[in-house]
């Protein structure tokens, strides 16, 4: 038989190529770039929130709008100094669709920094760095954590408020998370008629607290509010009670402090009042269900980093399900995004438009080794986005 390759058949046949050519596009893995901290004090933290993020691409069946993931890791050392060589690496050598990082906030502002000049998706499962969602806000650039200010403003008028404290002081590491975390401690705590008389600091990563708590025990104030995380958190809950100031001064904490630290802490943490987006007995069902799915895969119980984690792949999968697939859609993306309602382990949140989880920030207490909810210390908490020009 006689074929004829008439104007229609190349028509179709330029079809079939293009429908093609998009199918194999479609089907190409996504490039997720983990920057976390895989050594040093953070370590645990950047394994959890990888944890938490792996749980939920393995519930939708290992993608996500249809496209596998192919995870590229970067230790990137909780260094600043680091942290810009680390994130060029994933965006111009590896040629990741998205950055998924970071812990320490001092390297985040350095990502999101790079993120926004290259338009690259990055979604920051913990740095709290008020800048993120402030002046560095960026359409491409997501939190599925909290801002500094959101986690601690709640414990400070809570302090006065509640427990009826007149004078505080502040306690943490020199850095961006410490200082932007402590400030609105302070915001809080002289909001409702407190006076905080003293903030003390000490470098990162240093442990050595026993001049500044020699200065605590002088001053005698009303509270001290800290800010520590990972293994600086244990032995400042330690020593603070090894110096006996437990029983004299209450000790007030952004939730990193007894996060996923309880066990290493033991009876030194007992009694602590903490503020945070998430508690370990919240009773709602996504949150059984997670814990039950985390401690099965993992055979670890979940802490709020694994929470961040899980919550980071949620956006992700919004987003793309919104562009199919298609990362270069980053309006589309974003606006997908900030009309979702995310069912989290936390409790429902929406996204605001800086990009920063408008959520529940609860009261706990330490009981054993939980940090158990004794109530709501601000519901459905925006952050103020100061300086975000979205």
């Amino acid at each position: 038989m006689k074929h004829t390759f008439t104007r229609r058949s190349a028509i179709a046949l330029s079809a079939l190529v293009l429908a093609a050519g998009a199918h194999a596009q479609g089907a190409e893995k996504l490039k997720v770039g983990l920057m976390l901290p895989f050594s040093g004090t953070y370590t645990a933290l950047g394994v959890a929130i990888e944890n938490g993020f792996r749980l939920y691409v393995d519930e939708q069946g290992g993608k996500l709008a249809g496209r596998e993931i192919e995870f590229i890791k970067v230790d990137d050392e909780s260094d600043p100094a680091k942290a810009t060589e680390n994130v060029n690496k994933l965006i111009r050598r590896d040629k990741v669709d998205v950055i998924v990082g970071t812990v320490h906030s001092g390297v985040a502002m350095a990502m999101a920094r790079a993120a926004k000049e290259s338009n690259t998706l990055l979604i920051v499962p913990n740095a709290g760095s008020d800048a993120v969602t402030g002046p560095m806000c960026a359409q491409n650039i997501f939190r599925s954590s909290f801002s500094n200010w959101q986690s601690s403003y709640p414990m400070g008028t809570v302090a006065a408020r509640q427990d009826g404290k007149k004078t505080a002081m502040t306690i943490t590491w020199k850095y961006a998370a410490g200082e932007e975390m402590t400030n609105a401690f302070k915001e809080g705590f002289e909001k409702e008629g407190g006076k905080v008389v003293k903030q003390l600091t000490l470098p990162f990563p240093n442990v050595e607290f026993q001049a500044l708590l020699t200065e605590i025990a002088s001053a005698k104030p009303d509270a001290v509010f800290a800010f520590f995380a990972g293994g600086g958190a244990v032995k400042f809950v330690k020593d603070y009670a090894a110096a006996g100031l437990n029983k004299t001064i209450p000790l007030y904490g952004s939730g990193f402090l007894t996060d996923g630290t309880l066990d290493a802490q033991g009876d030194a943490a007992q009694g602590l009042f903490t503020t945070l987006h998430y508690a370990d007995n919240l009773e709602l069902p996504k949150d059984k269900s997670f814990r039950a799915a985390y401690a099965k895969a993992f055979k670890l119980q979940p802490d709020v980093y694994a929470v961040q984690g899980y919550d980071a792949a949620q956006i992700l999968r919004v987003g793309l399900d919104a562009v199919k697939g298609d990362v270069s859609k980053k309006a589309e993306f974003a606006a997908a995004v900030q009309k979702a309602q995310f069912d989290s382990p936390r409790g429902t949140f929406t996204m605001s438009r800086s990009h920063n989880p408008v959520q529940d920030i609860y009261l706990r207490k330490v009981e054993g080794k939980e940090n158990k909810t004794v109530g709501v210390a601000a519901k459905a908490l925006p952050d103020p986005a100061r300086g975000c020009k979205l």
